[in-house]
């Protein structure tokens, strides 16, 4: 097999450079493109999480809660209190702000 050329060499090289540009371009787009959706994705939070925002919850949990397809106080039936106390952005104050709810609407979490 031949040796490649000193030009030609120089050529690939100049390729590869500019191919990896194209990619840390390519991702550093998608970032900024990222942090525009998430106030998209926050708008729609915003929509849903009417009731929680009522009750006092911080966002952390409203977004927890959403998440996990509970809209309402009466879809707290559907889980348990300990896996509701394992979702993520579920701090002891919404846990107990939940509770209190719950049992002033007479409701109970699932067993």
């Amino acid at each position: 097999m031949a040796k490649q050329s000193p030009a030609k060499t120089k050529k690939l090289a100049a390729e590869a450079k500019r191919a990896g540009a194209a990619n840390r371009a390519e991702k550093k787009a998608k970032k900024v493109s990222a942090a525009t959706n998430s106030d998209d994705a926050l708008d729609a939070y915003a929509a849903v999480d009417g009731q929680w925002r009522e009750i006092g919850l911080a966002a952390p949990a409203c977004r927890a809660l959403i998440d996990d397809g509970l809209f309402q106080l009466s879809d707290l039936r559907k889980i348990s209190l300990a896996a509701l106390k394992e979702l993520d952005g579920m701090g002891a104050n919404a846990i107990r702000i939940l509770v209190a709810e719950m049992k002033k609407a007479d409701l109970s979490f699932r067993k």
